[in-house]
């Protein structure tokens, strides 16, 4: 999170990618454009090749001109990246290694990614009424640049007189101290400006990696004396997630459980496409919706933009030091959606340009109807 003081005009480098991702940020810019009108906001964008169409223009995902573009910026704007036209590549050349590598490079740790569904819009949860009667609010934490993802990873070749002798392979999952403790404690600050209640979420019973985890977050605790810190088994809270949602309100995890839990809180609220995410630690934040590049329908104008837009929402607050903006956005698109105007992911036919108009309208103070 940011610490300096607040710039007067924001640099925002903007990486589009590939499937929808483009069409989401479209509609991002265009709510950005009516916020920034409506309070003052001075900013400037760079658009920049990352992920399959940076591999296509320069044989590589994340180009070095994207990286320094990035590492000057304010703040990172992308859309989603990746496609099955890239699935044979080697895996260093695949849009995926190039999000790890940004990522990386931002010093971007902290994963911050809500989970909200007013009550008003219970409706659109697959969970029954009464499971999601006063809505959903959880904020998962999660460590970002650490873990399987980050680990050496090999294949190990078959080899006479081994009792396989097969081919075998290996993914190593590492933590140190210092990873585990940065990340809980922007998760034990974020709780203590809520409910005051975080979950820390490990595999303690089993992993090695999770014993020194869950040794580091509570050692945090006596700190942070308003804050109430519980721990959960990974697959125990996969199962509290769908069965009553709203016992937690900050959960941290580590990289590999934080990639699948989110996913289930998608579930949850009805679609991943409402799903936004804050990506801190360093200088400069990474804004993004939580989806994948969704090839299929891609082009279409189907996309719900709603999880880009809702990025932007998290930009305000996190890395613009604008929390009137902040909220502006999300009721926006809060009363958007409780207007019923809702995407087909969502079971409506509201075009992806459509809930961009309906959302950038409601920013600059009305919300039309036609």
């Amino acid at each position: 999170m940011r610490t300096e003081a607040t710039p007067r005009s924001f640099r925002i480098a903007v990486l589009a990618g590939d499937g929808v991702g483009p069409e989401v940020v479209a509609e991002a810019l265009k709510v950005l454009r009516a916020a920034a009108g409506s309070f003052g906001l001075d900013y400037s964008l760079e658009e920049l090749p990352f992920g399959g169409v940076a591999v296509d223009q320069t044989g590589l995902p994340f180009p070095p001109g994207t990286r320094r573009a990035c590492l000057e910026a304010d703040v990172v704007l992308m859309g989603a990246v990746g496609g099955p036209g890239y699935d044979r590549l080697p895996a260093e050349l695949r849009p995926e290694r190039g999000l790890l590598d940004l990522r990386q490079a931002l010093g971007a740790f902290a994963n911050v990614r809500p989970v909200r569904l007013p009550a008003s819009l219970a409706r659109l949860s697959p969970l029954r009424p009464e499971v999601v009667a006063h809505g959903v609010d959880i904020v998962f934490v999660r460590e970002l640049t650490g873990g399987l993802y980050f680990g050496p990873k090999r294949l190990i070749p078959p080899e006479k007189g081994r009792p396989d002798d097969e081919l075998a392979a290996e993914d190593v999952m590492r933590y140190s101290v210092r990873e585990i403790r940065r990340v809980a404690e922007v998760a034990f600050r974020l709780a203590a400006a809520r409910a005051g209640r975080l979950t820390s979420v490990d595999k303690e019973n089993v992993l090695v990696t999770s014993r020194l985890w869950r040794e580091t977050v509570s050692a945090l605790a006596p700190s942070f004396p308003e804050v109430r810190l519980r721990h959960l088994y990974a697959d125990n809270c996969g199962l509290q997630l769908v069965r009553d949602p709203g016992q937690f309100d900050v959960i941290v995890t580590e990289n590999t459980f934080g990639d699948i839990l989110t996913d289930i809180g998608g579930a949850i609220v009805g679609s991943l496409g409402l799903l936004p995410s804050a990506s801190l630690g360093g200088r400069t934040g990474l804004y993004e919706p939580v989806h994948g590049s969704a090839p299929d329908i891609a082009g279409r104008g189907l996309a719900n933009p709603a999880g880009a837009i809702l990025g932007l929402a998290m930009m305000a607050r996190y890395s613009f030091d604008r929390e009137d903006m902040a909220q502006a956005i999300d009721s926006a698109v809060t009363g958007v959606l409780e207007a019923g105007h809702l995407p087909a992911d969502l079971g409506g036919a509201t075009g992806t340009e459509r809930f961009g108009d309906l959302v950038a309208a409601a920013v600059s103070g009305g919300l039309p109807t036609a």
